[in-house]
């Protein structure tokens, strides 16, 4: 049996599911970031994906690796913080790693995810542990070699694994010990948009 792949129609439902779960979640996000960041992470992020979702009606053409691409340029443009480059780079970079492919398989998008995440850990210098957005993509972007839903599973318990840790990168960093106890809320919007994306796969 041949491996499933996942065109242009897939993509533009990760990308509304994500949209419209940031919209549900703004005000939680922005909660978790009143604690130990700007609260304005729910804010920021739901600007930026009912941008992305009203430019999903202008493209029909658009491959899955254009789709991505053009999702991140807009969050960089209209994401305000440190939101806006690190998710328009997750998507820039998967999107370009992607190429211009109709059709992609689950583990390519695996493999052109991990692509997105290790280029926003470089723009962020963080890596697990640190706290951050990255606690809940790097196991995702692994396990979605294995499935969807393993990939969901992944970024929650990364989410959620976040709360003892101490920020050692961002804005809560600079709480120091205050931060502890807390669930990083870029880590808890990452969450969001794998779930999104095994719920487009279903």
């Amino acid at each position: 049996m041949s491996e499933a792949t996942y065109g242009s129609a897939f993509f533009r439902s990760w990308l509304e599911r994500t949209a419209a779960a940031v919209d549900e979640q703004a005000d939680r996000l922005t909660e978790l970031d009143s604690a130990i960041g700007d609260a304005d992470h729910g804010a920021n992020l739901k600007r930026g994906f009912t941008a992305v979702a009203a430019d999903l009606g202008t493209d029909t053409t658009a491959t899955p690796g254009a789709l991505l691409t053009a999702a991140g340029r807009r969050l960089i443009s209209t994401v305000g913080g440190a939101s806006g480059p690190l998710y328009g780079t997750l998507l820039r970079r998967t999107g370009k790693a992607l190429g211009e492919a109709p059709e992609v398989s689950r583990k390519e998008l695996a493999e052109a995810l991990a692509t997105g995440v290790a280029a926003v850990a470089q723009l962020g210098g963080a890596q697990v542990g640190d706290k951050t957005m990255l606690d809940a993509l790097v196991p995702a972007a692994e396990a979605l070699g294995t499935s969807f839903e393993a990939a969901r599973e992944a970024a929650e318990a990364g989410a959620l694994a976040t709360v003892p840790l101490q920020a050692r990168k961002g804005r809560a960093s600079y709480l120091g010990e205050r931060s502890i106890g807390h669930q990083d809320p870029g880590a808890t919007s990452a969450a969001l948009l794998i779930t999104a994306l095994a719920e487009a796969a279903v």
